[in-house]
């Protein structure tokens, strides 16, 4: 019983603040969106996992830097592994000094 009310609470707590300040950005981070069908915040293995893929999923989106979009072999394709590694090195290198 005292759950039901503490959450309750908590929910109502919630919907104030939300209904408070409507102009504020609301957090778009992973933490935010970590909850599960019912509404309920997600704890533990599933809250680590959830994170995992949302920030993995989140840097995959993010956009690309001017050396990644260049790091094309002769092929057409991506470069991978070390031969992206070492081109990276030297692509940022090369932006640094200003080549």
């Amino acid at each position: 019983m005292k759950k039901m009310i503490a959450s309750i609470l908590f929910g109502l707590l919630v919907f104030n603040a939300a209904m408070a300040a409507p102009d504020a950005a609301q957090p778009a981070g992973c933490e935010a969106k970590a909850i599960d069908r019912n509404g309920k915040p997600l704890a533990g293995a599933a809250k680590a996992s959830f994170m995992k893929k949302c920030e993995a999923d989140a840097k995959a989106a993010a956009p690309k830097s001017a050396c990644e979009e260049k790091a094309v072999g002769k092929n057409g394709k991506p470069l991978a592994g070390a031969a992206k590694a070492a081109f990276m090195k030297k692509c940022e290198a090369d932006a640094k000094a200003g080549k």
